[in-house]
């Protein structure tokens, strides 16, 4: 069933500029054609069919700016390893990380893909998730890379995330390439002269990614990439900074990066580079976590610069097996300093900036991508750790998932 009207609602609507929010209550929230007609306080003349969210905060829908969802098979046995002690960089080095992940994407079928693909945006969207950026980078062949990109760019089911894709091609030095300077040569001109051409031409992707670490690709090779990028006129998005101090924020401001990711190495030149650049910081505290790395992203830091901050899951096999954005909100306090209406403006309209949209808004004329939610203060989204407090998900002006239910019998919104 869809419904027009959001009557009783506790409205919170992300400003434009900088972290902040306005939360309003007993609002009535009119959708129509699959925008937000209007929010007022009282009902419309012709009401259609209503929803009531008895004084429940309803949201913009979460824009997860960063994920690798496309994969097939798992890392658990690297999760053991990390238990235990080893390091992200000590795992990549026994040949584990990003290529332990290549062999069986390349080798499964696009079937399983799309199988598993779907299962993860599923439940991405039980999160609140209601747009999400997916990326390749577990091909790293130029006909996997297509393949990849074709199968991002032609998913688009209604009951769904919308998913933005991102050619990740430069997510990790290709196995046949390793240890030969030719080789790793010969990859990055495929990336440049053929993989980004293409993608921009048949319109498969809207921005281009790069790994810049000692395990993945250099500075100048960035460059490479980002002056193809800026020749396909497509946006470009950087890692940097996550496990190692690399100068990345800088290389992302010198490159104008539309986003760099991780960013927990980042000094505080690279924080004023970031700002003066206009570049938004995404960031990834469930990786830092996962990865066991002591440090994570300076966000108060960025937030005093100026910078615009996104959440993201970072969903992938390795340091981020989960779609739990309520772990994403908790961390975001706990260990970046946020507080809740920090972290819900990163996962809304920070999201929205970083992958260059006019979304994650509450307000006439907004996309009517909006969540109920199970709580009535805005605190418990993170307070209440790791509980998904998710009840409803409106995508488009339709309801497309129901927790009201199970909800209600859980509580979620108290202790």
């Amino acid at each position: 069933m869809s419904y027009t009207t959001i009557v009783h609602a506790t409205v919170v609507r992300p400003h434009a500029d900088r972290a902040q929010l306005s939360v309003e209550a007993n609002r009535t929230v009119v959708l129509k054609n699959g925008v937000v007609e209007s929010i007022g306080n009282r009902l419309p003349e012709t009401t259609g069919k209503v929803l009531n969210a008895g004084g429940r905060l309803v949201t913009p829908g979460l824009i997860d700016a960063h994920t690798h969802a496309l994969f097939l098979g798992d890392r658990a046995s690297e999760f053991c390893a990390r238990a235990t002690g080893a390091s992200y960089l000590d795992i990549a080095r026994d040949g584990g990380g990003i290529l332990a992940t290549v062999w069986p994407t390349r080798n499964g079928s696009a079937v399983d893909r799309r199988r598993r693909l779907r299962a993860r945006l599923k439940r991405l969207l039980a999160n609140g998730v209601t747009t999400a950026e997916v990326k390749t980078g577990y091909g790293l062949t130029r006909d996997d890379e297509l393949k990849h990109m074709e199968e991002l760019a032609t998913l688009d089911e209604p009951d769904l995330p919308r998913v933005l894709p991102t050619l990740m091609a430069a997510h990790a030095i290709p196995p046949e390439a390793a240890g030969d300077p030719s080789g790793r040569e010969k990859w990055v001109r495929t990336i440049t002269d053929e993989l980004i051409p293409e993608a921009a031409e048949r319109a498969l992707v809207g921005r281009v990614d790069a790994f810049v670490e000692e395990t993945a690709y250099t500075p100048d090779e960035a460059r490479i990439i980002a002056r193809a990028t800026r020749r396909a006129n497509l946006a470009l998005h950087l890692h940097v900074d996550q496990l190692s101090a690399g100068n990345g924020a800088l290389l992302a401001a010198e490159l104008h990066a539309q986003a760099a990711a991780h960013l927990e190495h980042t000094d505080p030149q690279g924080v004023a580079a970031l700002a003066k650049a206009g570049t938004v910081a995404i960031l990834l505290p469930t990786a830092t976590l996962t990865a066991k790395e002591p440090l994570y992203a300076p966000a108060r830091r960025l937030l005093s610069a100026g910078v615009a901050v996104a959440l993201s899951t970072n969903l992938n096999p390795g340091t981020a097996p989960t779609e739990s954005t309520a772990l994403m909100f908790f961390l975001a306090s706990v260990k970046l300093g946020l507080t809740p209406e920090e972290t819900l403006w990163a996962a809304t309209r920070g999201g929205a900036r970083a992958l260059g949209l006019d979304t994650g808004r509450l307000e006439p004329g907004s996309a009517a991508d909006l969540v109920v939610w199970n709580a009535f203060d805005l605190a418990h989204l993170s307070y209440h750790a790791g509980i998904n407090h998710v009840r409803q998900v409106i995508l488009g002006g339709k309801l497309v998932l129901d927790r009201s239910v199970a909800a209600d019998e859980a509580c979620h919104g108290l202790l």
